[in-house]
């Protein structure tokens, strides 16, 4: 403590002795008292007012940005059982010979096949699922799974040349990710 503090100290001490002897039962004196002491705790309880006001509303804003992801994100299991589905149709297409295309029955039922995974398609665009770009891309673990290395001079190494299994993001969160070959160089 500074000599200046202390003594600021000894003169409020002192000032409030003689303020007690000379004035200590005086009416005025307990008024003022009283208002000074109400003033306090009129400032106390605006303080916790502003405080709970303010509690209220960050709870209200964490509450309703929890609603908007659930809400956003509320069909993820449904969209992961869909993608089998679409595995199903992409695989049953890609196997289709070309002599089975030019089979006027068997081009209908195709016909019809493809319609369905156009409107596959068309339903994860409306919902933000979105394929995941793989051959040509570097490897990320963020999106990608690397499930083997394929040695070769043709791509640097790191860089994705082989898609087994397509992924798919929902709007910005990864629904699956995609399985996929990488390059490195020859031994």
């Amino acid at each position: 403590m500074t000599e200046a503090t202390k003594d600021e100290e000894e003169l409020h001490d002192q000032a409030e002795e003689i303020r007690k002897e000379t004035a200590g039962d005086s009416p005025e004196l307990a008024e003022h008292d009283r208002i000074a002491q109400l003033e306090s705790e009129l400032e106390e309880a605006k303080s916790k007012a502003l405080y709970a006001a303010a509690e209220t509303q960050n709870v209200r804003r964490r509450l309703e940005a929890e609603k908007q992801q659930a809400s956003a994100y509320a069909a993820t299991q449904f969209a992961r059982d869909m993608l089998a589905i679409k595995d199903h149709l992409d695989r049953a297409l890609a196997a289709v010979s070309d002599e089975l295309r030019t089979d006027k029955i068997a081009s209908q039922f195709l016909t019809g096949i493809e319609a369905t995974a156009r409107e596959l398609d068309a339903a994860f665009a409306r919902q933000g699922i979105t394929r995941i770009t793989t051959t040509g891309e570097q490897l990320d673990p963020h999106r990608h799974q690397a499930m083997m290395e394929i040695p070769t001079e043709e791509a640097e190494a790191g860089t994705i040349v082989n898609e087994m299994q397509a992924g798919y993001m929902l709007k910005d969160r990864l629904l699956r990710p995609a399985l996929v070959g990488v390059a490195k160089k020859p031994d």
